[in-house]
């Protein structure tokens, strides 16, 4: 798995390539307390995610609760059916808003 941070004005794009797993939720845990202590405005690209564990779900969950405690927002980009299905499954689908492209995400969280 690997992670990469970037910033687009205010907004911080947290792009994952690979499995989020027991194995590498900590680097994507850590990686996204990082963008949490930088910005209120968070998108998660997990276009090239193709499998994510409860780890990688409660990493999200976690995602959420600080970035709400800032009254901040978080998108997440390009999340497969099979994710998807797993995040209405637990009810952690209604926490995001869930888009395609990363464009659609900056145009959502340039608007707040």
């Amino acid at each position: 798995m690997k992670v990469t941070i970037t910033d687009h004005e205010d907004i911080t794009v947290v792009e994952v390539t690979g499995d989020i797993d027991s194995k590498t939720a900590p680097e994507f845990e850590r990686n996204a307390k990082l963008a949490t202590e930088k910005s209120q405005k968070i998108a998660i690209d997990l276009t090239a995610v193709e499998f994510m564990s409860s780890a990688g779900l409660r990493v999200l969950l976690m995602v959420y609760r600080n970035i709400k405690g800032q009254n901040g927002k978080v998108v997440l980009v390009g999340v497969s059916e099979d994710i998807q299905d797993v995040m209405s499954t637990t009810g952690f689908i209604n926490f995001f808003s869930i888009v395609e492209k990363l464009d659609e995400a900056l145009v959502i969280l340039k608007q707040d």
